[in-house]
């Protein structure tokens, strides 16, 4: 869902009610685009997150907020201590019906006079911002990004410069109310679905909640604005009126829809989203917190993606490269493989060696190797039949050498490109950037990432291990990358435990460590249902996993990490869903 106009209305009125009167006390910013402000209250201290995030802006008070801050602090960042730490908030507001909220803060300047700075907070897609502008002057001290004229011609935002609101829209706002006529002659001049009309005309309105007041009216919104009837856009106007209406009046109803089915949060809001009948709705005490909930795993994977983006292109042209050796290579093997036609043609020349004459361009002769059918042998003309056998011998050996040649480099090179598989899954499952360090020292190591200091090995990873509790009450353990992996089938899993990895396909390894007991079926369908989740295969249905004794896998000597071999193996089918894995009890993370 999109930060509209609405939840931001309400979340300044919480925000208001909040942070009036308190100090700020600590100024951090963790992030290129985001701050985070301690602020102490007469009861406790709380945290202001704000983030000017392309993908997720947002700025609410955060319960779990734990990210660690550089060693040196951003321009910035000591920006806003200069002006704004130990300084009292003593507004927080909606600017017009915008995405823009304000907050005031009350500080001593250098010469110990009191003044005001506002803090502009722009949720605006790729445009967010976070701004320190003068209250006087109206002169912009600082913000998070920069705009130049050379980024933008309509708006620059720059210190020194004048601080401006960004273009109005032309748009009706709702805090004035909603007048029949105007959204009329609106809507009779559209050429929009009415749902589109609807976010086009009235500010603060998001598509979720343009949907939401179709739905609750009963109108189709395949229907064209300009064909409704006035009996419906009063219908519109009246509705919208109401909504806008208890929002005033603090009557908010902050809530999380969930599909179930998939366990994956839709959308959330501060009014009631009856168009999602079918999935559950959660509903909080506050609008921080649903803001909290609906953000803090979207915006973590969203940065770890973000920080992997060099390592994945690098490693991604790398597997490219290397696949395209191995196609090559192939082809040359194939090739090779006709290398017995040469001694064949060879032989036969010498064999007949009295029929040929020199200048001749070929020869059919009787194949002794094939019932005597006869075969078509090239000849070189300037060279003697004796000299045309030793060509074809030349090239049979050259051929034979370059095939067991060839499957060796194929060998190395398939090993190789299925390693580089697994360090791409393993970025895709990383979920903090202590697991996404740990790749890139592996990498360093390995000689894929340059660095000027190759990291120490530590065998025991630092990252934590997913854990599972089987139907059985066996706990099953998944290996989210190559350090994990080695650790986990060659220190953790004893030899009596059940290891899974996918047939031929880059995953995870998963051992369910049962003590040397019976494992049941359904416990082996969990934990190869892992094993296929955890995989390249995450999206295909029937994939293969093979189970095995933990004392069947091995490592050979100079492997990869995260290679092993295994046999006297079973496979098992599974199809991996959400669902599916939403029903297999999660344990707390551990290291060990």
């Amino acid at each position: 869902m999109a930060f509209d106009g609405i939840v931001l209305n309400a979340l300044s009125r919480e925000l208001k009610k909040t942070l009036v009167g308190t100090k700020i006390d600590k100024v951090y910013q963790p992030e290129k685009d985001e701050i985070c402000l301690k602020i102490r209250t007469r009861e406790s201290n709380i945290k202001l997150v704000i983030s000017s995030s392309a993908s997720n802006p947002r700025v609410y008070i955060a319960k779990d907020y734990e990210k660690s801050n550089p060693k040196k602090a951003p321009v910035f960042c000591m920006t806003l201590r200069k002006y704004i730490q130990n300084g009292v908030i003593t507004d927080v507001e909606q600017i017009g019906f915008e995405r823009i909220m304000r907050i005031s803060v009350e500080s001593y300047d250098e010469l110990r006079e009191k003044t005001t700075k506002y803090l502009y907070i722009e949720i605006m897609g790729k445009h967010s911002n976070i701004i320190l502008v003068s209250k006087n002057e109206r002169k912009i001290l600082d913000s998070i990004k920069r705009i130049p004229l050379s980024v933008s011609r309509v708006r620059q935002i720059l210190p020194g410069m004048e601080y401006e609101l960004p273009p109005g829209q032309d748009k009706i706002n709702p805090l004035e109310g909603i007048d029949v006529d105007a959204l009329t002659r609106r809507f009779e001049k559209s050429q929009q679905k009415i749902n589109k009309a609807i976010l086009s005309n009235i500010l603060g309105v998001s598509p979720l909640i343009s949907n939401e007041i179709c739905y609750r009216l009963g109108i189709d919104v395949d229907l064209f604005a300009k064909d409704a009837y006035l009996y419906d856009v009063k219908r519109i106007a009246d509705e919208v009126n109401g909504i806008f209406s208890k929002l005033d009046n603090d009557d908010v109803y902050p809530n999380m829809v969930i599909d179930t089915s998939r366990n994956k949060i839709v959308e959330f809001g501060v009014i009631e989203l009856s168009q999602y009948k079918d999935c559950e709705v959660k509903s909080f005490d506050s609008i921080s917190e649903v803001i909290e909930n609906y953000y803090i795993s979207k915006d973590k994977k969203e940065r770890i993606s973000q920080k992997s983006l060099n390592l994945r292109k690098n490693i991604s042209i790398k597997l490219e490269r290397l696949n395209n050796k191995i196609k090559k290579q192939m082809e040359e093997l194939r090739e090779s493989e006709k290398a017995e036609e040469f001694k064949i043609k060879g032989e036969l020349i010498t064999s007949y060696i009295y029929m040929i004459k020199q200048g001749m361009e070929s020869v059919s002769l009787c194949n002794f190797y094939d019932d005597n059918n006869e075969v078509n042998v090239q000849l070189q003309k300037n060279l003697t039949p004796s000299e045309n056998a030793q060509k074809y011998f030349k090239k049979y050996n050259k051929l034979k050498k370059a095939n067991e040649e060839l499957t060796k480099f194929i060998s190395e090179n398939t090993e190789e490109a299925e390693y580089l598989e697994n360090i791409l899954l393993a970025i895709e499952n990383c979920e903090n950037e202590v697991e996404l360090k740990e790749i890139r020292e592996e990498l360093i190591r390995e000689g894929y990432v340059r660095a000027y200091k190759i990291p120490k090995k530590n065998v025991k990873p630092v990252t934590e291990f997913k854990k599972y509790l089987s139907s059985n009450g066996n706990l099953i353990i998944v290996g989210k990358n190559n350090k994990q992996n080695d650790y986990l089938t060659l220190r953790l899993a004893d030899n009596e435990d059940l290891w899974f990895h996918t047939k031929d396909i880059p995953g995870s390894h998963v051992v369910i460590k049962s003590a040397g007991k019976k494992v049941g079926e359904e416990e082996i369908f969990e934990a190869a249902l892992l094993a296929a989740f955890f995989s390249k295969a995450r999206l295909s249905s029937k994939v293969p996993v093979d189970y095995t004794l933990k004392k069947n896998v091995r490592k050979p000597s100079g492997a990869k990490p995260g290679l092993v071999i295994y046999d006297n193996n079973r496979t098992v089918y599974v199809t991996p869903s959400d669902e599916a894995i939403a029903k297999i009890r999660v344990l707390q993370d551990d290291k060990s």
